[in-house]
This record gives structure tokens, C-alpha cells and sequence, in this order.
């Protein structure tokens, strides 16, 4: 796994990402390209048009050509790197693949996207493999076309980078300044092993536990923590710290710290400012706080006490000029 990994995955479907046109999709549904998860395999599970696969998958190719899927980003931002995984593909997999990327304003149909450029060349691929790529492009995207050269199955395309939101929706709104869509990200957390501290601010509801942020359970007398960036320096009037789906994990209490990082470092613990003490939590449960803070800041600190899980973070408040 390389660094980009790490980052948010800007076209997965449970952040809003859709396979809006393919040129074929005969033996498995373009859909899947973007599904959460690790792509799944029953061997010798056949339906009305072969063995079933959990991807993306055209038919045998017999005239000149390629085959394509375009996917639209659920977070549009820059995009650090793109896996291609044919796990499972074994027989039927493409020899080669690029990857295309544009950016285009408003909601237009795939019809009318334009100025496509290369962000993956043409590259050879294997069975059954999660092939990683580095895209080395400042540009902000939006839709990504995938070309596999000239047939095959795909089970997933990861596309992972940096989220840039159109600051149109941002400016002289309250907004939620730690949320991933606007650009936020956790920089820093004390235990993940459980599931990525990422998701806590990840778009919509958690369905279940895993789409949330869960630690190891501590015996050590301490207790875990993560650091957000906000989107932007801003102020926080309204704190949400939910647990739904953790019944018998969740923490006991939660804090909130918060901190100018143009004015101080991250490290001086004394620069740390209380905005939420220490405070009582109920399992599954949407817990909201007014802040009575009105200092700015660009990073927010939640400690969990011991250990547990949180479903979401949500910090409501309006960027500073």
C-alpha cells in the first residue's frame, strides 16, 4: 500500500460517486466499479450470463476498439493516485489500461463532458491484482473515464486524492467545517484498528459500525484521540458527536479542543483551547452541543474517553474571511 492510499477515495459510492456511462457492460454491471469494500467471489456461481463476478465486465470484444466506463467523483478535488483492481479477473482481465480525467461545471449529462486529459497512461495489467498508479497533476477533477485495452472485467477503480470544494457553497454559509466533502481531513489519530479515522467525517449517516471510526480497546490508562483539519480557519458554533450503531462500544465521555495553526503549532500543547470539555456520552446516540467559543481556528482535537467508537463528527460553524 503506498502513501495516496491513505487518502479519501474521491469516487467511491457512499461519498456520492456514480458510474455515469459505460460502453458495454454485458457480464457485470458498471456499478460495481465503485463499490465500498473489497470486491467479493463465489466460485462456480453461474446466473443467465455466466459466473457471476462482483465488478465491472464487457463482453469479448471482435472489432477494432476499446471498452470504457466514465465515473463521476463524489468529492472532486486532486486526485494523488488510482488502483485498478481485477481481483478475481483471472482469465478475463484487460492487458492494459489508461485512465482519463476532466473537470466540468454544473450537473452536465457524460454526453457533454469534455477536455479529457491522461492521468494514467496506457500500462500493462495482471490477473487478480490491485495495480497502483501515482498521478503527479495539480488540476481539481470531477469525472474520470477508465479505457481497458480492448476487453475485460475490472472489479474496482480507486481514486484517491485531496478534496477541493467549489467555494461558491462555502462562503457566508454556516457550514460543517469538518466535513470531508468541504475539504477537511484527519491528520492525526492515535488508533485506527478498527476502521479508518477518516470515516467520522465522512458525507451522510453510518450505516453500521464499520462506517465509522472504531479503536482497540486500551489498557493502559490512556485514551484515544484524532485531529481534524478543518476546511478552512473558521469559527465552530455547533458540535455533533454521534454513536449511532455503537451500542456496546462506544466511549464514555468525549472533549473538544481547538487551535490556530497559522498562530501556533500543533505540538504546543499550551496553544490547545477548550470547546467542549469532558462530556458524558449515551450509546447510538446523535449528541448536539452550542459552543459558546467564538475564537478562530483550523484544527480541532476530539479525544475519546477510554477508547471506542464514533459514527460521526460534525463541527457547524462559518469560515473566516
Amino acid at each position: 500500500m503506498t502513501d495516496f492510499t491513505r487518502l479519501p477515495d474521491l469516487a467511491l459510492r457512499t461519498y456520492g460517486g456514480a458510474v455515469v456511462a459505460a460502453n458495454d457492460e454485458s457480464f457485470a454491471e458498471r456499478e460495481a466499479l465503485i463499490r465500498p469494500g473489497p470486491p467479493a467471489f463465489r466460485a462456480h456461481t453461474f446466473g443467465a450470463k455466466g459466473q457471476v463476478y462482483d465488478g465491472w465486465e464487457t463482453r469479448r470484444r471482435r472489432e477494432p476498439g476499446h471498452d470504457w466506463a466514465v465515473v463521476r467523483l463524489g468529492l472532486p478535488g486532486v486526485i494523488k493516485g488510482i488502483v485498478i483492481d481485477t481481483a478475481w479477473f483471472k482469465g478475463n482481465y484487460p492487458p492494459h489500461a489508461s485512465v482519463e480525467a476532466c473537470a466540468a461545471d454544473g450537473h452536465p449529462a457524460p454526453g457533454e463532458l469534455d477536455g479529457w486529459v491522461e492521468i494514467v497512461p496506457k500500462s500493462p495489467l495482471s490477473g487478480d491484482t490491485a495495480h497502483e498508479f501515482t498521478v503527479d497533476d495539480p488540476r481539481r477533477f470531477t469525472h474520470v473515464r477508465l479505457n481497458v485495452f480492448p476487453d475485460g472485467g475490472v472489479a474496482r477503480l480507486r481514486v484517491h486524492g485531496e478534496v477541493v470544494p467549489d467555494p461558491e457553497f462555502l462562503r457566508d454559509l454556516t457550514v460543517d467545517l469538518a466535513a470531508l466533502e468541504n475539504g477537511a481531513l484527519v491528520t492525526a489519530c492515535s488508533d485506527e484498528f478498527y476502521s479508518s479515522p477518516n470515516n467520522v467525517i465522512a458525507p451522510g449517516l453510518a450505516r453500521n459500525q464499520a462506517e465509522g471510526w472504531e479503536t482497540a480497546r486500551r489498557r493502559d490508562g490512556g485514551n484515544d484521540w484524532l485531529v481534524v483539519a478543518l476546511a478552512g480557519a473558521g469559527t465552530v458554533a455547533v458540535a455533533e458527536l454521534d454513536t449511532a450503531n455503537l451500542v456496546f462500544n462506544a466511549p464514555g465521555w468525549a472533549s473538544l479542543k481547538g487551535i490556530d495553526a497559522e498562530k501556533a503549532a500543533l505540538d504546543d500543547d499550551a496553544a490547545w483551547f477548550p470547546l467542549l470539555p469532558k462530556t458524558r456520552l449515551q450509546p447510538d446516540t446523535r449528541h448536539r452541543f452550542r459552543l459558546d467559543s467564538d475564537r478562530r481556528i483550523t484544527h480541532a482535537r476530539l479525544d475519546i474517553y477510554p477508547d471506542g467508537g464514533l459514527a460521526r463528527l460534525r463541527l457547524l460553524g462559518r469560515l473566516a474571511e
